[in-house]
């Protein structure tokens, strides 16, 4: 049957999109350009990190545009790569002479000894056999080395799959708890009841004010029923229920009582010491019923010394200074400082892709270790026209193997 002219020209069409798609391979699997790439990558992160309103950059659509890119290019280099490193992997082909190569003379060797002490050597070695006599031995050691390198684009691309789904798919919370108060670890919504109590908090300080020993004493809860209990500490988060809760800051707070004169109670609670004001903790609270305000600060942190003021609406009414368990009676108010307390903030993250982070990231470093601590070599035997055998050795771009090639002709010249 006469080919049609649609069928002549349907072969040619599908060869250019074929030999297309080849160039593309190509391009997205050079390594200059995964470079480029991770340079990018690099570049917005620490935008977001260092400029105010930066970490918006990461939930736009050129950010994950630009992760999608970095994974393509790794699969793509992997698939470019990996057909080619298991033939020569299974089937050693020559090495040329040149730049980067290793040479070496020595006395003639039947071919089959020679094979047979490059096994010895731990290469994977064939005979190559041409016309007129002409023969030459391929070897490759460590071929598999290779796969280490290719596999480690995989890995970056576990990685870039990890931030791009805890950047989609994950949360970060914060609250702020005083001694007994509880907050759930993420947006409310229907069905999700982890949650977690602040039970202490407990430092202690050296001579210089520096921290030495900061515990926070939390309780994790579920459906409002204690899970177990937990010490929280700087560097070692808690993790429940799939977040990861950390102590972010935190600052003093101030237990008092406020009663009227006849003793109705108006304020019996923590005050958190939240603010800064010449470089002493402040903190108010509001007494809404008298339409007063009830302000405090640490003004002697030495001997526990609390600055009080009660404020109305036209300014001052009166202040004192107390200690822990002193009363005073300010206007027609009565004060009772209790002890210090601490507020802490707690910071909650969940993020679903930080596993695959992690193992791309252990991938990674293991992959890099075996291609740089144990590369691969490959070697031609080939004899010379005087006598002899001549060996060429090559290791990889970052490799010079100067030892191996002694170690070869070591080897080799006794096998002769």
């Amino acid at each position: 049957m006469a080919a049609t002219r649609a069928d002549v020209g349907a072969a040619p069409t599908g060869e250019r999109l074929a030999r297309a798609a080849e160039q593309l391979l190509r391009i997205a699997g050079d390594g200059r350009i995964a470079v480029a790439l991770l340079v990018a990558v690099g570049l917005a992160n620490a935008v977001a990190a260092f400029l105010p309103g930066g970490p918006r950059i990461l939930d736009g659509l050129p950010y994950a545009i630009l992760l999608g890119t970095v994974a393509l290019s790794g699969v793509a280099a992997v698939a470019l790569r990996a057909p080619a490193a298991w033939r020569e992997w299974q089937r050693p082909g020559p090495v040329q002479a040149g730049a980067g190569a290793l040479e070496a003379a020595l006395p003639a060797a039947e071919p089959e000894v020679l094979l047979a002490a490059l096994a010895r050597s731990g290469y994977r070695a064939r005979l190559e056999s041409g016309h007129g006599g002409r023969w030459a031995v391929h070897g490759v050691r460590r071929g598999w080395s290779r796969f280490a390198g290719l596999i480690s684009h995989v890995a970056l691309v576990a990685i870039v799959l990890g931030v791009a789904i805890g950047a989609a798919f994950g949360s970060e919370t914060v609250f702020t708890l005083l001694p007994g108060d509880q907050a759930l670890l993420d947006t409310p919504e229907p069905g999700f009841s982890a949650a977690v109590r602040l039970d202490a908090f407990d430092a202690e300080f050296g001579a210089d004010a520096r921290p030495r020993r900061i515990d926070t004493h939390v309780t994790f809860l579920r459906d409002g029923a204690p899970v177990r209990e937990a010490v929280l500490r700087v560097n070692e988060p808690g993790d429940f229920d799939g977040y990861l809760v950390h102590p972010w800051t935190y600052g003093p707070a101030a237990r008092i009582r406020v009663t009227t004169l006849d003793g109705s109670a108006l304020l019996d609670a923590p005050v958190p010491l939240e603010g800064i004001r010449d470089g002493l903790p402040v903190g108010s609270t509001e007494l809404p019923s008298v339409g007063m305000v009830v302000g405090l600060a640490l003004t002697d942190p030495a001997t526990s010394e609390l600055g009080v003021s009660v404020l109305d609406g036209s300014g001052l009414v009166d202040g004192a200074r107390l200690h822990p368990g002193e009363t005073a009676r300010l206007g027609d108010l009565e004060v009772s400082f209790e002890r210090f307390d601490a507020w802490v903030t707690l910071l909650s993250r969940s993020d679903p892709g930080m596993a695959l982070l992690f193992g791309g990231a252990a991938l990674l470093v293991t992959t890099l270790a075996i291609a740089f601590w144990l590369p691969r070599r490959r070697v031609s035997i080939r004899p010379l026209p005087a006598g002899g055998v001549r060996i060429v050795l090559r290791g990889e771009r970052f490799d010079r193997p100067t030892d191996e090639i002694a170690r070869l002709t070591e080897r080799l010249g006794g096998a002769g």
